[in-house]
């Protein structure tokens, strides 16, 4: 659910004041574990270290990401391939059957006048 339009945007008012200490053009990193607060105009062209659980990704702000929030630009979990080891053998192999070859063969096979 969305917040309440009468309350406004919520912004972490430590944030707002982080900002007011630093100049537009410094790029000292702010470092924030305020992942729910909203980008909000005045931080735009800062650079925040949003916290994701682990450590802080480095975030440049611009105009387009106004309106949403921190947390978004920080992924909590990493991706990892599906498959494991044998995904992996599966891949080597198409690679190495590829390589040599200059035209790869059709996928669709060689047709019939049927």
């Amino acid at each position: 659910m969305s917040r309440s339009s009468k309350k406004g945007p919520y912004v972490d008012p430590r944030l707002l004041e982080k900002i007011a200490k630093l100049k537009a053009g410094d790029r000292t990193v702010i470092k924030t574990w305020s992942r729910n607060s909203e980008i909000a105009p005045e931080m735009v062209g800062f650079t925040f270290g949003v916290h994701n659980g682990k450590n802080f990704i480095e975030v440049v702000i611009r105009e387009e990401m106004v309106g949403h929030r921190l947390g978004e630009f920080s992924p909590t979990r990493k991706f990892v391939r599906h498959g494991g080891k044998m995904q992996r053998e599966l891949e080597a192999t198409q690679q190495a059957t590829a390589a040599p070859g200059a035209a790869a063969p059709s996928p669709a096979g060689p047709k019939t006048g049927k």
